[in-house]
């Protein structure tokens, strides 16, 4: 993606959710991201979880 495009979501981005809004989105955007590595990495820690069935 080039910085065009970039700059036109970004652009969309603030129009839709508005710029109070956008620190509560970028929070919760990033406990997100936090919680889908940190459970990555307990299943492929965990030897219980695989699929033998």
């Amino acid at each position: 993606m080039g910085s065009t495009e970039l700059f036109i979501v970004a652009g969309i981005v603030l129009v839709l959710f508005g710029g109070s809004q956008l620190p509560k989105l970028a929070k919760n955007l990033g406990s997100a991201q936090r919680e889908l590595k940190k459970a990555m990495e307990d299943g492929k820690s965990d030897p219980d979880s695989s699929e033998s069935k």
